[in-house]
């Protein structure tokens, strides 16, 4: 294992690690070249020397198409063969991959193909570029590979300027913290590529030690379950409503799951009952719990398995290389913003200046994130700063929903909070106060909604009240109160 060291910057890192992604595959081929690399549900099946040679095609192709040093390149793919080859493809040329939310609306994937200025765009039915084998040869540690866009509370997404390094650095600490083996790894991947988490802390860390990654196409409960046992699969990585929903299948009941040495849930609060119930289900595996950001490019902190049952409401410890600290910190409480440190914090946001100088400032990372971190070291996220809700492990910003609802004739005023739901964590609720005299009609309002938000952003909870918002002095609507107060009744949707 590499040791770490702190620099001249002030930044700790590893020592001895990749120094790019296309060293990282390179090195992958050249030592496993026959093992199975990618495995499709459904599709294909690529050993390294296969992906690396079908990605170096791809790399040609986008050049003989005008892809230069530099030039974003947008991924629009579902999860599959084809996602990651035109990822290392990308990358092999010389490009800035921007993976695209499958999910998105077409007028928010144009949102970001705008604003990242692609230059190409791999789009589903179309055929990858072919040309002849391409690898650019001066790429180095600091150079920009990927934009990986999180929404804003302005309603806005932001790009997150995610260099070689960002990448190398988080897949050293995915290996660690979760003490990945390389001998028989097969890791199934459930959550979507366009996410850090599938991408950054599934996919490379599997692909750097010569293991095997399954891809789920879509997310289907009953493929899910099967492809454990048909697949072999040791490596388990999703958000806890994946695994919760699993659970409560009955062919979950017949599964055998002893092969299964690796249990890793992030990406949304996960209760203390689900945690043991993980753990009973999976009574050879290791757990643990990552948290970050896609600023971190994944992995901030981790809470390893033997601290899983006792310690469920943090996020455990702050991994190897990074530095954690509290902002503003109230110290009757002890809560403040977490600040975060390290080789993997992105250099800022694209195109962003003033959001990047706010939240990038002196080195660290302001999250948005209210905090604890206590004398032992383990981080409990007690609030969010920012106006989120966490559905599934899919980031709501409230504020980009109530833009789109209020645009609906007829309603004076609205507030976005989440609902607790027990399988998903949170869902979206609107409390809406439509204007005096209006009658209004709540199908419509969902259907104008769904034709500016993705699915997973559309209120499936809804409450109409004639009431105004209860606002404290300075204006700002309560949300506690909202959140304590709102009889949601069924839900809509």
């Amino acid at each position: 294992m590499e040791g770490l060291n702190r620099g001249p910057d002030g930044i700790i890192r590893y020592v001895g690690t990749d120094a790019t992604l296309i060293s990282m595959l390179d090195r992958a081929r050249k030592s496993w070249p026959h093992s199975e690399a990618l495995v499709e549900l459904g599709g294909e099946r690529l050993n390294y020397a296969q992906l690396w040679e079908r990605s170096t095609t791809v790399a040609g192709g986008l050049k003989d198409l005008g892809v230069r040093v530099g030039d974003r390149v947008g991924l629009d793919l579902p999860n599959g063969v084809n996602w990651v080859v035109a990822f290392f493809g990308t990358l092999l040329a010389g490009g800035v991959i921007v993976p695209i939310n499958t999910r998105l609306t077409k007028t928010e994937k144009e949102y970001l193909i705008d604003d990242s200025g692609t230059k190409f765009l791999f789009a589903p039915d179309q055929q990858l570029p072919n040309g002849g084998p391409f690898v650019l040869e001066n790429a180095s540690a600091g150079d920009l590979a990927a934009i990986f866009y999180t929404s804003g509370t302005t309603g806005h997404p932001k790009g997150a300027m995610t260099s070689h390094e960002n990448f190398t650095s988080n897949i050293e600490t995915a290996v660690r913290v979760a003490r990945l083996e390389p001998e028989n790894l097969r890791s199934l991947v459930s959550v979507p590529l366009f996410h850090v988490t599938g991408c950054n802390s599934q996919l490379l860390p599997t692909l750097s030690i010569g293991g095997t990654v399954v891809m789920l196409p879509s997310f289907d409960v009953a493929r899910f379950i099967s492809s454990i046992a048909e697949e072999k699969i040791t490596v388990l990585t999703s958000v806890p409503a994946i695994y919760w929903l699993a659970m409560n299948q009955p062919q979950f009941l017949e599964l055998d799951t002893s092969r299964v040495a690796r249990v890793l849930y992030g990406g949304a609060p996960t209760p203390p009952d689900l945690v043991k119930r993980i753990m009973a289900a999976f009574e050879n595996a290791e757990v643990g719990n990552g948290f970050g950001l896609s600023e971190t490019a994944s992995i901030s902190t981790y809470l390893p398995h033997a601290y899983a049952a006792t310690r469920p409401e943090t996020v455990g410890f702050a991994a190897p290389p990074v530095e954690l600290d509290l902002g503003g910190l109230d110290e009757q409480s002890g809560v403040g913003e977490l600040l975060i440190k390290g080789p993997n914090v992105v250099s800022g946001y694209w195109n962003k200046p003033e959001a990047t100088s706010s939240t990038f400032v002196d080195g660290w990372l302001h999250s948005g994130d209210m905090a604890k971190i206590d004398q032992d070291g383990f981080c409990q996220i007690v609030d969010r700063k920012k106006d989120m809700i966490n559905r599934g492990g899919e980031n709501v910003y409230c504020v980009e929903v109530e833009n789109v609802l209020v645009e609906y004739p007829g309603i004076f005023e609205v507030a976005i909070v989440g609902v607790p739901d027990q399988m998903m964590g949170e869902k979206v609720g609107a409390v809406v106060v439509p204007m005096p005299g209006t009658n209004l009609d709540t199908k419509a309002l969902l259907e104008f909604a769904s034709t500016k938000l993705a699915p997973f952003k559309i209120p499936q909870f809804l409450r109409i009240q004639n009431e105004p918002l209860p606002r404290n002095p300075g204006g700002k609507v309560l949300k506690p109160i909202l959140r304590s107060g709102t009889d949601w009744g069924k839900p809509v949707k």
